[in-house]
């Protein structure tokens, strides 16, 4: 499901609808009856246009959002060190690739 901007002409409202990508609504009827809304003195038949605009893209911002999301991140400090970015109080913050115990432990954060 997609969230979707119409305009309708004939009374200048905008109505934020969430339908599927294949779904194009066209009267004023449909979008008041997707939307839940009242027809109000529009006419039902009354064309509308969907609006085009940029989406919404969030991007991860650095470790801490990564964290908080589950995500691990492990930076390269030498060969074979890495350094957990994302540990917990509970991980070793460094692992060593040629030490197994020092590695993080992902099934633990499910459990």
């Amino acid at each position: 499901m997609a969230t979707y901007v119409y305009l309708c002409d004939a009374n200048d409202a905008e109505v934020e609808v969430t339908h599927s990508m294949s779904e194009d609504l066209e009267t004023w009827g449909e979008l008041c009856e997707r939307a839940g809304r009242e027809l109000g003195d529009t006419p039902a038949n009354a064309p509308v246009q969907r609006k085009i605009f940029a989406p919404a893209v969030h991007t991860v911002r650095g470790a801490a959002d990564l964290k908080n999301l589950g995500f691990k991140k492990l930076v390269r400090r030498d060969h074979g060190v890495y350094e957990n970015v994302t540990a917990t109080d509970k991980e070793s913050r460094y692992f060593d690739a040629n030490d197994p115990s020092t590695a993080p432990h992902i099934p633990k954060q499910f459990d």
